[in-house]
């Protein structure tokens, strides 16, 4: 994983160096370039300077293969701390507790 954030980063600095790379079952999206009304809702109220992107690196399907180029999704972020928030609250699975709060 480290390899494909220095990837996104020296190919586009722009984004900064605080960001999340999304994996395509990611909650948080509804589809690859888009995310769901209730991540976005989160986004505006916790870390509303959170800019969504996607981005192509090099990535091989297995070690030894060769590399292939791939478009992940990423989210950048002023703030570590908002990063931190968001991996908190968007990327484990839900539990029965959070069904409960919802």
């Amino acid at each position: 994983m480290i390899d494909i954030i220095k990837q996104i980063q020296e190919a586009n600095p722009a984004l900064g160096t605080t960001i999340i790379v999304l994996r395509s079952d990611s909650r948080a999206l509804a589809d690859p370039a888009t995310l769901t009304p209730e991540a976005r809702t989160w986004l505006d109220a916790n870390a509303p300077d959170a800019r969504l992107s996607q981005e192509t690196v090099l990535l091989a399907p297995y070690p030894g293969a060769a590399p292939a180029e791939r478009t992940v999704t990423v989210l950048a972020f002023s703030d570590a701390r908002h990063l931190a928030a968001f991996a908190t609250a968007w990327t484990g699975d839900p539990t029965l507790d959070d069904d409960a709060a919802a």
